[in-house]
C-alpha cells in the first residue's frame, strides 16, 4: 500500500483517503476501531478484527474439530452434573 500524508484539523479530525477506506472496506457511517500499537495509530473495522480472530482460530484447530460440538458436549456434561 502506498503511503500518504494528511493533516489533523482544528477539531482533531483526519480524513482517511478513499483508496485506504476501500482497501479496508470502510463505508460511510461505519464504526472504526483505533488503537495505539508500537507508537503508531492503527485503524481497522470490527469486521476485520473478527475475520483476523477467525483466521487465528482456524490455524490452531485440528482439521475436523468442531467447536460447536465441543461446546454442546461440555454443556450436556455440565447439565448432567447439576
Amino acid at each position: 500500500m502506498e503511503e500518504t500524508r494528511t493533516r489533523v484539523n482544528e477539531n482533531g479530525r483526519v480524513v482517511i483517503p478513499a483508496s485506504y477506506r476501500k482497501a479496508l472496506g470502510i463505508e460511510v457511517g461505519d464504526e472504526v476501531v483505533l488503537r495505539i500499537e508500537d507508537d503508531e495509530l492503527r485503524i481497522t473495522t470490527q469486521q476485520r478484527r473478527i475475520q483476523q480472530a477467525q483466521r487465528r482460530a482456524r490455524q490452531r484447530l485440528r482439521p475436523g474439530t468442531s467447536l460447536v460440538d465441543e461446546l454442546l458436549a461440555e454443556r450436556r456434561k455440565a447439565a448432567k452434573n447439576e
